[in-house]
């Protein structure tokens, strides 16, 4: 279907990909992964319409090839008064009038010989698309995707994600040679997200799809596309399996690495040594054996071990919270009372420390930060009525329902505080990140004009702050409205971590991020001192870093934990077996983590021949 060889491309004067060939076959279903900003976007539009870009090498597609394609950034139009089965009928149709308009012709027409090429062109295009069977054919999508009750419903009135589908549908209806989506699966609750699934799946022809959803990217596809630093990996095989063989590679490079640095450090000392003794000794033979070892320390150092796909630099996120500084304070209070207590002169306990230690042995109950009470809100239709919740100060909760039940107007009217029915403490100090990133983030604005209005005061600090999320100095006098759905969540995350809150609501925090930036966000959620209720579809971070679940159900909300919310999402669509093991493979994956941080290599070695057996049962 594609054949791509040696393709570099730049833009703006940054290098996207360097010689980069990779071929995608008839049928296989192939996900575009890689790093925040790395090009994904941009290699698929090259795809799509190569005429309009200047780049070097070879890209080839299967001539006459019909390709389908779905954007992460299309919505519904609101004001749209067409139904959804006449939406998804719009191409038969037309191509339907486009015949009967040349057979009408024909009927009058002295020019035979064009018009019986035209019709046979239309008519092929038709057959291709299994015209004669259209209507069954929707319905049969439709109802893969639990939306065949939606098929008189207006367009208008369809939540977000259900459109989304409904796009997904309209594409794959036309049997494309080729399907490429841009992160499909932005903001789809999990049933949404579990038919584009089963789409996906029942789709024959070839896919492309650039996805950092964890959940697709585990059931979905046979071939994986990496790109990193202006270089592509190629995989043929399951995600998981791809994982597992950068994670048994990076073990052999950090040995190999160590194993460098140790031969690095000995040629070091070796030419401190000579030159000392050439400072005392006049001897050709001894300049000849500086020279050589620092040629030798040259070429080493020069080919230290270079993994782009293995060492993929994380964001360093962290919350800062007002009660970090009160926890630590605390921690060290403990620590000076153990140590009088301990001792044999306990007269040297002052009254200060008697004091916290008072308070400390009689910690109060968590204080309330959020308070819901009696919370109702419609739009065009009741979404929620008499809501009611309590969150405290150390609080991790995760607010999950369907698409279009109010997730999002409860968050924003919690941070607008101007509602009845919600109370919040007087100390709260309240970030919020929202899902329409243009509302927290000034897009016509560069990174480092963003972070002075954000209160930094100079660009250096700006500089070494930013660089902890990946954004490198270069990037610095980029305006906001060129960079990646990715790269503008992790501004959002970098201003709200510049500032010290003690609650955070969070919408969608881990949309467009990939996953090694998810991975550091849910780090940086379990070690935030404050409260946290977030809107979120993503099941993994929701089971990894929340304390428990408030579910939107019949209008309402419910408590759930997360033992409760792991058996219900499992339940439906995995045997009983799944969850245990994805758990064990997630503990035997952090133990090899600690491991390498100890340079425990025999132990990792052990503990990936264990996570190997756990992938094979999954």
């Amino acid at each position: 279907m594609i054949k791509v060889e040696e393709l570099t491309y730049s833009i703006s004067d940054k290098e996207l990909y360097n010689d980069i060939s990779f071929t995608i076959e008839a049928g296989q279903h192939c996900a575009l992964i890689g790093t925040s900003g790395t090009g994904k976007s941009t290699l698929i539009e090259i795809i799509r319409n190569p005429e309009r870009y200047t780049y070097d090498g070879k890209l080839e597609i299967t001539p006459n090839s019909r390709i389908g394609f779905v954007s992460q950034f299309s919505q519904v139009n609101n004001t749209s008064e067409m139904t959804v089965f006449e939406y998804l009928s719009e191409e038969f149709m037309k191509m339907q009038n486009e015949i009967t308009s040349i057979c009408v012709e024909m009927e009058t027409s002295s020019d035979l010989d064009s018009l019986l090429e035209r019709y046979q062109q239309a008519f092929d295009t038709f057959q291709s698309m299994d015209g004669d069977n259209f209507e069954s054919n929707i319905m049969k999508d439709l109802n893969v995707a639990n939306l065949g009750k939606h098929k008189d419903q207006m367009l208008s009135k369809l939540s977000s994600g259900e459109f989304k589908l409904i796009q997904v549908i309209k594409e794959l209806l036309t049997a494309p040679n080729l399907m490429i989506m841009d992160e499909p699966d932005v903001f789809l609750d999990f049933e949404h997200l579990n038919a584009l699934k089963d789409l996906i799946n029942s789709h024959q022809g070839a896919m492309l799809v650039i996805t950092h959803n964890r959940y697709l990217l585990n059931h979905c596809f046979n071939k994986i596309l990496h790109l990193e630093n202006t270089e592509l990996q190629e995989y043929d095989g399951r995600y998981i399996d791809y994982n597992f063989s950068l994670l048994q590679k990076k073990i052999e490079l950090q040995e190999q690495a160590i194993a460098e640095e140790e031969e690095i450090e000995r040629n070091k000392e070796v030419i401190d040594r000579l030159r000392a003794e050439a400072t005392y000794y006049t001897c050709a033979s001894r300049g000849r054996a500086l020279n050589a070892r620092v040629s030798l320390l040259q070429r080493l150092e020069a080919n230290r071990i270079k993994e782009p796909f293995v060492y993929i630099k994380q964001p360093e996120i962290h919350f800062a919270s007002d009660n970090e500084m009160e926890a630590e304070e605390k921690e060290e209070v403990k620590v000076q009372i153990n140590d009088v207590l301990n001792s044999e002169i306990k007269e040297e306990v002052t009254s200060e420390l008697q004091e916290v230690a008072s308070e400390v042995q009689n910690e109060k109950k968590d204080e309330i930060v959020i308070k819901v009470t009696d919370y109702s809100v419609s739009f065009r239709e009741e979404l929620l009525r008499n809501v009611n919740f309590e969150i405290e100060s150390t609080d991790k909760v995760a607010l999950i329902g369907p698409n279009g039940t109010g997730k999002t107007t409860l968050l924003r009217d919690i941070y607008k505080n101007n509602h009845a029915s919600i109370e919040i403490s007087e100390n709260a100090k309240v970030a919020f990140l929202s899902q329409l990133q243009g509302e927290t983030l000034n897009e016509s604005n560069t990174i480092k004009d963003e972070f002075i209005e954000a209160g930094f005061q100079t660009y250096g600090e700006i500089q070494s702050y930013l660089n902890d999320y990946g954004f490198k100095d270069d990037f610095m006098n980029q305006k906001i409205e060129a960079l990646s759905g990715g790269e503008k969540n992790l501004l959002q995350l970098a201003k709200i971590a510049a500032n010290k809150t003690n609650v955070l609501l969070l919408d969608e925090p881990t949309s467009h991020l990939d996953t090694y930036s998810q991975i550091a966000l849910e780090k940086a959620i379990e070690e935030y001192n404050g409260a946290i209720l977030m809107v979120s579809h993503d099941f993994y971070t929701i089971a990894n870093c929340m304390d428990y679940v408030l579910l939107i159900e019949d209008k309402t909300i419910r408590k759930v934990s997360i033992r409760k919310f792991r058996k219900m999402i499992y339940a439906n669509h995995f045997d009983k077996d799944y969850l245990e093991i994805e758990q064990k493979k997630h503990e035997v994956e952090t133990k090899i983590a600690v491991a390498l941080q100890k340079k425990d290599f025999t132990k990792a070695k052990v503990l990936c021949e264990k996570l190997e057996e756990l992938i094979k049962l999954l």
